[in-house]
C-alpha cells in the first residue's frame, strides 16, 4: 500500500474518531427512507418548490463554500443534488459535515426546490450519517460533451474490477444495469417455463457420481461418510430421474462446476438452465428454445442502458447437420480417415495436442476449431455422432448418429438438447463405452451410474431435454465479450 493511500486512510480514520468524540454514531442501525433519487426527480412538478422527501444513499460529489455546501447523493435509481446551509442546519450539525467524505452513506430530509440552473435539489434540514467510508471509492470524473455526460472511469483495471466487484458496482452505474438485466432475463425464463407447466426443482450439487456431460469434475471428500463426492458437472441425470417418478415437466436453474481452464467463455463455476419434457423429442425442443430466446432478449431489452444493443431474435433459426458441416469446413470426409490421418488433420486446423485425444474428442475439437467460429447468427447444429452423445437417442434411420442439437451464436455454444435416451440396455452399453474411455485416460468421460440405470429400468417415458448456459446466453444478448463481465464474482487466482 502506498504512503499516499496510507495518508488518505489515516485521514478518514481521524474523521471517524472526531465524529465519535462529538457524539455522532458513524454506523446506523436503520433509516426511514421514503423516496428514491428517481422518485425525487419525478416529484418535482412545474415551479420552483416541491414536497419534502426522505432519501438515503452514497455521497458521490461534494462542493463546500463556507456556509453552504452542495453535494450529490446516489442510490440504485440515480442521483440527486443536495443543498446544505449553515443557517438551516445549525452550527453543530453543519460542523459535522466537515467530517464527511466521498463515499459516505447518509440519510437526508428536506423539501425539494429547483436551482437557477434548473437542477432538482433537496434543501436539507436534517442529515444523518449512516455509514462512514474508511476507504475512498475510485470514482471517475464526468464532463459534458455535445450535451451528453461522459464519465471517465477511475477504476479501469478489469482484473481489479472483477476482484472488487462491490467497488465496481458502486462507481459504475452501467455495471449495475448489466446485472439488473441479467436478473430480468432469468426471471423471464422462469416465467416462460412456469407458464408451460414446468416445475422448478432442486437437485444435489454434491454427488457420489458425476455425469450428464463430458467434463472433468471437482472432487472432495465427505469426512463423516468417508467417501469421495463430486461437484456436479450437469443437472441432467437427477432431473430425468424425476421424470421417471411422474414429474413430467421439470427445470432447474443452478450452478454447475467443471474443473477446466479459464478463458473468455469459460468459468469453472457457471449457471445452467436444464429442462425436460415427457413425450417430446428434440424437434419440439427446438421450437421451445426459439421462443424462450425471444422472451429472454425482450427482458434484457427492457433495461434502457442495454436496450438498443440487444440483438433481434427472429425464429426460425438456421439449421445445419454436424457431420456435413465439419466435412465442408475440413475439406474431407472426416469419418473416412484412420486415426493417424485424423490426428494429422486436427493438428493442421489448430487442435492442440491431438495425439493425447480419443477419436470422439478429436472430432469434437475439430468441430470447435473449424465450424463453430463461423456460426454467428443463432443456428441449430443437428445430429451428432453417437460417440459424442452418450445420453441421446439414435437418429431415426441412422443409428450412427443421435437426435441431438446444439444452438450456437457469436461462434459459441448456447444450448444443448437431445431426444433423450430411454432404453436402459442401450444406455448401459454407452456407459460402458465411457468407462473404457476413462480407463484409457480420458479425464472428461463419465462412468457407469447404476442407480440411474435402475431408474430407467422402471420405465422412462420418451422426452426432450435442453441445457442452456445462462452466462453465455447473457453474454450474447448483452454484447459482453468476457464471461467474467457477466458473473458477479468470477473465479480468480489469489492476489
Amino acid at each position: 500500500m502506498s504512503e499516499e493511500l496510507n495518508f488518505v486512510l489515516q485521514a478518514r480514520r481521524e474523521k471517524l474518531e472526531a465524529l465519535e468524540a462529538s457524539g455522532v454514531a458513524p454506523y446506523a442501525y436503520a433509516f426511514d427512507r421514503q423516496h428514491s433519487a428517481a422518485q425525487a426527480q419525478t416529484l418535482m412538478r412545474d415551479g420552483d418548490e416541491g414536497p419534502a422527501v426522505s432519501l438515503a444513499g452514497r455521497i458521490v460529489a461534494w462542493r463546500s463554500h463556507g456556509k453552504t455546501t452542495f453535494a450529490h447523493l446516489a442510490d440504485s435509481t440515480g442521483k440527486v443534488q443536495l443543498y446544505f446551509k449553515k443557517d438551516q442546519l445549525g452550527d453543530a450539525s453543519y460542523a459535522t459535515l466537515t467530517h464527511f467524505d466521498l463515499g459516505d452513506i447518509i440519510g437526508v430530509h428536506g423539501p425539494l426546490f429547483r436551482t437557477r440552473t434548473g437542477e432538482v435539489t433537496v434543501r436539507v434540514d436534517r442529515v444523518e450519517l449512516l455509514a462512514k467510508s474508511l476507504r475512498p471509492l475510485p470514482f471517475g470524473k464526468e464532463e459534458e460533451i455535445n450535451g451528453q455526460i461522459v464519465r471517465h472511469s477511475g477504476f479501469a483495471d478489469p482484473e481489479q474490477r472483477y476482484r472488487q466487484r462491490y467497488a465496481d458496482l458502486a462507481v459504475h452505474p452501467e455495471v449495475r444495469a448489466l446485472f439488473v438485466a441479467r436478473s430480468r432475463m432469468i426471471s423471464a425464463i422462469r416465467s416462460f417455463l412456469d407458464e408451460r407447466d414446468y416445475l422448478e426443482v432442486e437437485t444435489p450439487i454434491l454427488q457420489p457420481l458425476y455425469g450428464g456431460a463430458v467434463a472433468r469434475p471437482f472432487t472432495t471428500v465427505h469426512n463423516a461418510l468417508d467417501m469421495p463426492l463430486y461437484l456436479r458437472i450437469a443437472d441432467e441425470l437427477y432431473l430425468k430421474r424425476l421424470v421417471v417418478g411422474g414429474l413430467e415437466r421439470v427445470y432447474e436453474i443452478g450452478h454447475d462446476f467443471r474443473n477446466e481452464g479459464i478463458d473468455r467463455t469459460h468459468n469453472p463455476e457457471f449457471t445452467m438452465l436444464e429442462f425436460y419434457q415427457a413425450y417430446a423429442d428434440y424437434t419440439g425442443m427446438m421450437d421451445l428454445v426459439e421462443r424462450l430466446l425471444v422472451k429472454a432478449a425482450d427482458a434484457v431489452r427492457s433495461v434502457p442502458e442495454l436496450g438498443a444493443n440487444v440483438p433481434i431474435i427472429k425464429p426460425p433459426f438456421k439449421r445445419i447437420e454436424w457431420i456435413p458441416s465439419l466435412n465442408a469446413a475440413a475439406g474431407v470426409d472426416v469419418t473416412s480417415l484412420d486415426d493417424s490421418s485424423l490426428r494429422s488433420l486436427a493438428h493442421r486446423v489448430g487442435v492442440e495436442k491431438p495425439e493425447s485425444m480419443s477419436r470422439p474428442k478429436l472430432l469434437d475439437e475439430m468441430f470447435q476449431a473449424v465450424v463453430e467460429p463461423k456460426l454467428q447468427e443463432p443456428t441449430f447444429v443437428l445430429d451428432y455422432p453417437t460417440e459424442l452423445s452418450p445420453l441421446a437417442k439414435p437418429k431415426r434411420g441412422n443409428p450412427t448418429l443421435t437426435e441431438r442439437f446444439e444452438m450456437f451464436a457469436n461462434g459459441k455454444e448456447m444450448a444443448n438438447a437431445f431426444s433423450e435416451l430411454n432404453d436402459p440396455l442401450d444406455q448401459r452399453r454407452r456407459f460402458d463405452a465411457q468407462a473404457k474411455l476413462i480407463a484409457a485416460g480420458d479425464q472428461e468421460a463419465s462412468g457407469v451410474d447404476e442407480d440411474y440405470l435402475r431408474a430407467m429400468e422402471y420405465g422412462m417415458p420418451p422426452m426432450g431435454g435442453v441445457g442452456i448456459g445462462i452466462d453465455r446466453l447473457f453474454m450474447y444478448l448483452s454484447g459482453a465479450t468476457n464471461i467474467r463481465d457477466v458473473i458477479l464474482f468470477p473465479t480468480m487466482r489469489p492476489e
